[in-house]
């Protein structure tokens, strides 16, 4: 017995079948850089995808040395076309020559930069020609500008593919929390907290379960908005008069949706571990407790868009950049993450079509 060895044109054909991941530097001031360069350094990842990292030789060189990556080629490409299938790709995405990459320093420059390479990578995944985006922290105040007004990410990719809404979906092996509200100030919570914005959000992380992650029969916990879940409306009625009659209609509907529970006990009695998922009222509702179980390899995923976004589920953590102690853990499970949605959004299609 022996297995043929694979011609080029075989060979080439397989290389394509592997999805094109495109990873934004984010902040080059923070620890965007780091994390990516450790997450793809064993050149391991080579073997399920095809990195394309969007910023700069001149930025990554440095934190090379930094972190004693020398030896490690990065292959540099004017543009997505040239890609090298076999290798990590890095596209420059501003006129890097006059960069001085100052870690823990907020600046301007670096602002515009994590843009232009947002910008860049976005453009590319619109065209088809990478399959998913994971993006390295940015900082929401230097990035601001003409063509950047948003609260973060998902607010940009949300607007960028004009999706009518969409759900930040935090991920991991242990838990997966989706918020009502996000990036909004907690005075406003309740203004949102609305039948219709809670069908929204719990029907995109259904469908994300379902279709972004394998899970044929999901089973979602709701939490409720005030202490104790409004204690039978002694301590507010949003429980009794605006979330439990849409998780009746979803239960009418053949969904498995229970609540609403209260935050405190649900998380204290590790309730957590019996859903597929939790959909939380607001934005420290659902992430204290996600970063206290998961920190570590946690995925900032964004559902209910045509295409696949992912990050890690940390900031720019300027207090250590440079310091070569940032870990990737959470980088490379949003590109792990990545993969996986892509994979299971194929599937899906198939499924969909052979019916």
């Amino acid at each position: 017995m022996f297995s043929a060895k694979p011609n080029q044109e075989s060979q080439k054909n397989m290389e394509h079948q592997k999805p094109v991941i495109g990873i934004t530097l984010g902040d080059y001031n923070g620890v965007g850089p780091e994390v990516i360069l450790k997450a793809l350094a064993s050149n391991r990842i080579l073997k399920i995808c095809t990195p394309v990292i969007y910023g700069s030789q001149r930025v990554l060189s440095y934190y090379r040395k930094v972190l004693d990556l020398k030896d490690w080629t990065l292959h540099s490409i004017p543009a997505i076309q040239q890609i090298n299938y076999k290798v990590t790709n890095v596209i420059t995405c501003w006129d890097d020559k006059q960069t001085d990459v100052e870690p823990g320093k907020v600046t301007p420059e670096a602002g515009a930069a994590a843009l232009a390479c947002l910008q860049k990578a976005t453009q590319d995944l619109k065209d088809g020609h990478i399959q998913a985006i994971v993006t390295a922290p940015i900082n929401k105040y230097n990035i601001q500008s003409e063509e950047f007004k948003f609260p973060g990410h998902t607010e940009f990719f949300t607007s960028a593919f004009e999706a009518k809404d969409s759900l930040m979906f935090l991920v991991s092996e242990q838990i997966r929390v989706g918020v009502v509200t996000g990036h909004i100030p907690l005075g406003r919570v309740r203004s949102q907290v609305t039948p219709e914005r809670i069908t929204q959000k719990l029907t995109m992380m259904i469908e994300s379960l379902t279709n972004d992650f394998g899970i044929q029969k999901p089973k979602v916990a709701v939490l409720g908005l005030n202490p104790h879940a409004g204690e039978d409306g002694l301590l507010g009625s949003e429980e009794k008069d605006v979330i439990s009659p849409v998780l009746e209609q979803f239960k009418q509907n053949g969904n498995l949706v229970f609540g609403p529970f209260p935050a405190d006990g649900f998380f204290g009695n590790m309730q957590h571990r019996h859903f597929d998922a939790i959909l939380a009222m607001y934005h420290d509702q659902g992430l204290i407790p996600f970063k206290y179980i998961a920190f570590e390899n946690g995925v900032n995923f964004t559902a209910g868009l045509p295409v696949v976004r992912t990050s890690p589920d940390h900031g720019t953590a300027y207090g250590i950049a440079g310091k070569n102690t940032a870990s990737e853990s959470s980088m490379l499970q949003a590109i792990y993450t990545a993969i996986d949605v892509v994979k299971n959004r194929k599937e899906s299609a198939v499924e969909i079509e052979e019916k």
